[in-house]
């Protein structure tokens, strides 16, 4: 199964967040989806994130691993994952999930040496969040599940996108409130 790869599906804010959400509805691994599972939709996500990713002019035009570095690029991105996921959600042991993380990043750094490398560049876009400013702004999407970063100036947010994700939320809301109302 290929995926087209629109501006919704980078609405993470940062490269690095985008390849943690490759991973669809990661939550329900009877209905979760990797956009990764095949190498060649690794390569469209590298030619979209250059045209649509939030931190495309941060990064040249990036290229996809090859066959024998591709596990390093998925451990990367369960690192990221696994790192800023459970800091959103307090889960503790944070240490410990940050070591994982400087782990994975050092080795993709060693692994795609070239800027142009999609390894390359989500090491570099999932180091430069662990500030404390932008990791306090890190939200999960309360409909899909994904990591975003929020930059509204109240820090309400709590939709990855509100033209999909909000609207289906208010939505379902809408519909559930008329309803009960008929009832």
């Amino acid at each position: 199964m290929t995926f087209r790869w629109t501006a919704h599906r980078f609405a993470g804010g940062a490269l690095a967040l985008d390849v943690a959400n490759s991973v669809i509805l990661r939550s329900d691994a009877a209905k979760s989806v990797d956009r990764f599972a095949a190498p060649e939709q690794i390569a469209t996500f590298a030619e979209a994130s250059t045209r649509l990713g939030a931190e495309r002019d941060r990064f040249p035009a990036l290229n996809a691993p090859e066959a024998e570095q591709r596990p390093i690029l998925l451990k990367l991105r369960e690192a990221i994952d696994d790192c800023f996921r459970s800091s959103i959600m307090g889960a503790g042991d944070d240490d410990a999930r940050l070591a994982d993380l400087l782990f994975a990043c050092g080795t993709a750094l060693r692994a795609f040496p070239a800027a142009e490398s999609l390894g390359n560049a989500t090491a570099h876009s999932a180091l430069s969040l662990l500030s404390v400013e932008t990791r306090e702004r890190l939200r999960i999407c309360g409909n899909c599940g994904w990591l975003f970063i929020d930059r509204s100036k109240n820090r309400s947010r709590i939709w990855c996108d509100m033209t999909v994700c909000g609207n289906r939320q208010k939505a379902s809301r809408h519909y559930h409130r008329t309803k009960e109302a008929r009832a």
